[in-house]
């Protein structure tokens, strides 16, 4: 092997490293944007999002069906803390974690749209 293979073989391997990381990315963003889209085409997703929500209403939501385990502030009982929640959790991310019931013990619970709507506008204030 002369010398110049030596040099030209490392460089075909960072570019080949290259395109696999960056058909991995391309890879990944496909899948993001597919899941979204197809978090969005849900049609109560969709209706909640359509819908302008009401800060008092959703205060009032929350204190019926949430206080009880994330306190009457939201500062965290049995479920955490609620406070600035929108900063790590999407809306559709938090109506998922209200409807679903995949987080014990926090039970399946699906409000009317523009409940869910209100409760969300309530929960960005936080």
């Amino acid at each position: 092997m002369t010398v110049n293979e030596e040099l030209i073989q490392p460089k075909d391997a960072i570019q080949r490293l290259i395109l696999i990381i960056l058909g991995m990315i391309f890879l990944a963003i496909v899948v993001i944007v597919g899941w979204y889209l197809h978090q969005i085409s849900d049609p109560y997703i969709h209706e909640v999002l359509s819908r302008q929500g009401d800060v008092s209403r959703g205060q009032a939501i929350f204190e019926i069906n949430c206080a009880g385990c994330h306190g009457l502030e939201a500062d965290g009982i049995v479920g955490p803390s609620l406070h600035h929640v929108q900063k790590h959790k999407s809306k559709i991310s938090l109506i998922q974690q209200v409807i679903s019931g995949n987080t014990p013990p926090m039970p399946k619970f699906q409000p009317s749209p523009q409940d869910m709507a209100d409760l969300l506008s309530y929960l960005e204030k936080l």
